[in-house]
């Protein structure tokens, strides 16, 4: 099976190869990681124990790091690993975890290419985040007796379920029956996982991480920074929106001279989900002869606020300060929901109290169904947004009510970190400690524990 996997995935990456030469000429995609995604990863020495980590891409490797904090907390006598597939990806898991943990690009799935980057990382675990599972890479992994876990796990109705379920008893087979143990975000998705083939005995449900990924009530660093290079004042309502995808900045611009006309204090940032579409977002906003500063502007040396056109739309044109820009802001659009992309990431907004709408394409966030009934808007079409805004700008106290709603609804979710953690220990043959500060200790626990 797996040299016909190789031969299948030759053909799609000779099929794929002029899309990805073009993404790297135009977007400067891709052009970094090719060792490691043959196999070249960074070789481990020693005889530490090694956990591999995997997420796929920005939003995974942020849902990561409280993971992998308990995990060193306790397991000290661990080394972890990380490793990512795409760029925004990389950039966010060398900020948070480099130098001190090995980051790294995750091997293309071809049987040389796992073997190799198994044989140089010699994993005691390998934990896969939310649904990032290959057939080679597992039936490596299996045959060396290498533990494998997926945390966060999903299984979504509209793509991931729908595709599975097609292939019937190979989904199974070649996945999920090869992992040892998927802890999944609720009851529907391990429902799923046991409808397609799965042994019920490999699925439990352990939460969603991102629930615990920002902490609820405490400030955001740099936030008092951020407005105060924007220029904008403590009392002057900011509408952010984030994680915006292409059609939606359009459409966010036509309804903000509308919004400027009924509240002129109210300034607008968006801050796309893609670094590489600053510069045409960017093109926009002048475009419309709309005034434009943006975020790397404000951190050049000898820049002050007074230099900044006046009622400037905010372009947040760096990596890692979105959060910020949601602690700083009075209402929040969370973007890609508009358009047929999936959505961004509401957690965050949503953690901070903040009044969040988000459109009805949020295939990729499950949590949006529950935030959306907690406090949080869901709107159909750009119409339906400018509405929810104008309401919320309006009536404030009705805002802060949506935001504080909204925000005890996350509160109540967390804790699916340490479940993720215990399920993880038990994996490695350790019980986990129950006490803050504790460290896992050696223990054989049985299948059943």
């Amino acid at each position: 099976m797996g040299i016909c996997l190789d031969i299948a995935y030759g053909i799609a990456g000779v099929l794929a190869a002029p899309i990805w030469v073009t993404k790297m000429i135009t977007q400067g995609r891709y052009r970094s990681g090719w060792a490691s995604r043959f196999g070249r990863v960074p070789r481990q020495y020693g005889l530490q124990p090694t956990i591999w980590i995997h997420g796929v891409s920005l939003g995974e490797i942020n849902a990561a790091k409280p993971l992998v904090d308990s995990l060193r907390q306790q397991l000290p006598d661990h080394r972890i690993v990380i490793s990512t597939s795409t760029d925004t990806g990389f950039a966010a898991a060398q900020r948070h975890f480099a130098p001190g943990l090995t980051v790294f690009r995750w091997p293309l799935d071809f049987t040389l290419a796992v073997r190799c980057a198994l044989s140089r990382i010699q994993p005691a675990l390998v934990v896969m985040l939310e649904g990032e599972i290959w057939p080679n890479f597992l039936a490596a992994c299996q045959n060396r007796n290498i533990p494998t876990a997926v945390v966060n796990g999903r299984m979504s109705p509209d793509k991931g379920y729908p595709r599975y379920k097609k292939l019937r008893s190979l989904g199974p087979k070649l996945l999920f029956n090869r992992i040892t143990q998927i802890g999944v975000q609720n009851d529907i998705y391990a429902d799923r996982f046991v409808q397609l083939g799965t042994d019920p005995d490999r699925v439990r449900v352990t939460g969603m991480m991102k629930y615990d990924n920002t902490p609820v009530g405490e400030p955001v660093a740099g936030a008092s920074v951020l407005r105060a290079a924007l220029g904008v004042a403590p009392d002057a309502p900011l509408l952010v929106c984030g994680g915006t995808g292409p059609g939606e900045e359009e459409m966010l611009l036509d309804i903000y001279p509308q919004l400027k006309e009924q509240f002129p204090t109210l300034r607008l940032a968006i801050v796309p989900r893609k670094p590489e579409r600053f510069g045409a977002v960017a093109s926009m906003i002048e475009a419309r002869q709309l005034p434009l500063l943006r975020r790397t502007t404000t951190q050049q040396p000898g820049f002050s606020p007074d230099d900044a056109p006046a009622g400037a739309v905010i372009l947040g044109d760096t990596m890692g300060e979105l959060k910020a820009f949601y602690a700083v802001a009075s209402v929040v659009f969370v973007g890609r929901s508009l358009v047929p992309m999936g959505g961004s990431d509401m957690i965050e907004p949503a953690a901070l109290g903040k009044p969040t709408c988000f459109g009805s394409h949020t295939f990729n966030f499950p949590q949006a169904d529950d935030l959306a009934s907690h406090g949080c808007r869901r709107v159909p079409d750009i119409t339906s947004l400018h509405e929810v805004l104008c309401g919320w700008l309006s009536e404030p106290a009705l805002a802060k009510q949506a935001g504080l709603e909204a925000q005890d609804f996350v509160l109540g979710q967390q804790g699916a970190t340490q479940r993720n953690v215990a399920m993880l220990c038990e994996l490695l043959h350790r019980q986990p400690a129950f006490c803050e500060g504790g460290i896992a200790t050696d223990c054989e626990i049985s299948n059943n524990a």
